[in-house]
């Protein structure tokens, strides 16, 4: 499907060029043509006054038939420069006779005053450009002045000029398919790697849906068909059924989190709160989950010097950092309380909260959380944040129920960029991992 969409894009690419540069040949021919009869026919034009002003004429009386043109002492200086200009000479008496011609044998054209310039046909390979004036003296007509410039001094450039256009234009339009398909797979690269994470999503979340819809079919199918066994076992079954129902409501809240995220819709309630005192009402919530897995919990806050009481202060909404911050310290305790179960020593996670510098002008908030668990192998740590990934989909199944759908993290990731900061993470395998979230101060939040 991709590839007959970048072909028909390089086609239409190539397809519009081509026709462009038709265009645009074509036009040039045409000015170029134009411009080269113009030329030739002003030069006839001036012949013409050249000759004119170089005619002698005799006078003789009204009854010996009134003036007329010397014809050799006229045109005996003419002929050579003429037939080195290319220009041929043609005099015709006031009866249309032919008189004098440079021509070495007189072409059969009928004589007709054309002041403008008109094209001859005389065969296929032998055409005239002619200009026709008649010669006069007061009301007397003295003759007919013709001059004939050869029609190669068109032909010949022109030809040249449609070899060249022919050619370029051709190379032109392969170099722009060329080019075209090249920009269009740039064009289609983005749509595809889209095309490949939507297919990745929906088939990951098929699976995460399939399993809990199959089982509650399960378990209302039995129900259904021992409707008389003991309400102990009903009961099992009614809240294995409200379970699986509990989940999926979650799954389904995640994903539209998330598209609503894609989408751009973002903070909605943005306001200002303390950092400090978010991270504080996380941690109370988060600390029976923490004792239940002998997990120690902690929070330190490094305190910066002279900032008041505003040195913790963001923009942001409450709702969505605290359920930030939930879902990594409930990774953190999780993964935690697995690598300790059978090792001595402490299992601890630890928060702290202090200020960074962002770059040279712009302070930050950062927000660590240490833990000193199983940790993720170095190949895993580019796509932790993708959507319904795992690291260990053996152990994901005792994750969190925040983040056993694999969207925790990808969650925290869009919570993070929809408040200006970003998030990173620093593991070592079966040592520990450290997710940093830096969110912008409140005077540094751009909207």
């Amino acid at each position: 499907m991709f590839q007959s969409t970048r072909r028909r894009l390089a086609l239409w690419y190539t397809a519009v060029t081509a026709i462009l540069l038709l265009l645009f040949a074509t036009g040039m021919y045409i000015y170029v043509r134009n411009t080269l009869i113009e030329r030739i026919d002003d030069t006839l034009k001036h012949v013409v006054e050249v000759v004119e002003r170089s005619l002698v004429i005799e006078t003789f009386a009204a009854g010996e038939g009134g003036d007329r043109v010397n014809v050799e002492a006229s045109f005996r200086n003419n002929a050579e420069v003429m037939e080195d200009d290319h220009i041929d000479l043609e005099w015709f008496s006031p009866t249309g006779e032919l008189l004098w011609s440079t021509f070495s044998t007189a072409p059969l054209i009928p004589l007709q005053v054309n002041r403008t310039g008109k094209t001859i046909y005389l065969s296929n390979d032998n055409l005239l450009r002619q200009v026709t004036q008649r010669v006069e003296q007061g009301r007397q007509v003295l003759g007919y002045l013709r001059v004939s410039h050869p029609w190669f001094e068109v032909t010949k450039p022109t030809r040249q000029l449609v070899i060249d256009l022919v050619i370029w234009t051709s190379f032109m339009v392969v170099c722009v398919g060329a080019i075209g398909w090249f920009l269009s797979g740039l064009a289609m690269k983005p749509i595809l790697e889209s095309y490949q994470s939507l297919k990745q999503f929906t088939a990951d979340a098929s699976h995460e849906l399939r399993n809990p819809i199959a089982t509650i079919q399960t378990n209302v199918q039995m129900a259904l068909t021992y409707l008389d066994q003991d309400p102990q076992s009903q009961q099992r079954q009614l809240r294995v059924v409200e379970r699986l129902t509990q989940r999926l409501g979650r799954l389904v809240n995640d994903l539209l989190f998330l598209a609503r995220s894609d989408s751009g819709i973002g903070v909605t309630n943005a306001q200002t709160l303390p950092l400090d005192a978010l991270l504080i009402e996380v941690i109370e919530e988060q600390r029976v989950f923490a004792q239940q897995r002998d997990v120690y919990l902690c929070l330190r806050i490094e305190e910066p010097e002279s900032e008041g009481e505003d040195a913790f202060a963001v923009l942001g909404e409450w709702d969505q950092l605290a359920r930030l911050f939930t879902n990594l310290i409930s990774n953190g305790i999780e993964y935690t309380a697995l690598e300790w179960t059978d090792k001595e020593g402490e299992a601890l996670v630890e928060v702290i909260l202090g200020r960074v510098k962002r770059d040279r002008r712009h302070w930050g908030l950062q927000v660590q959380v240490r833990d000193n668990g199983v940790g993720i192998p170095e190949a895993a740590l580019p796509y932790i944040f993708d959507r319904f990934y795992r690291v260990d989909s053996a152990r994901s199944r005792h994750t969190s129920p925040l983040s056993g759908s694999g969207l925790g993290l990808a969650i925290a990731w869009a919570i993070a960029q929809n408040h200006h900061g970003d998030i990173t993470v620093e593991s070592v395998l079966h040592q520990g991992t450290t997710f940093s979230v830096t969110l912008p101060v409140l005077n540094t939040v751009k909207h």
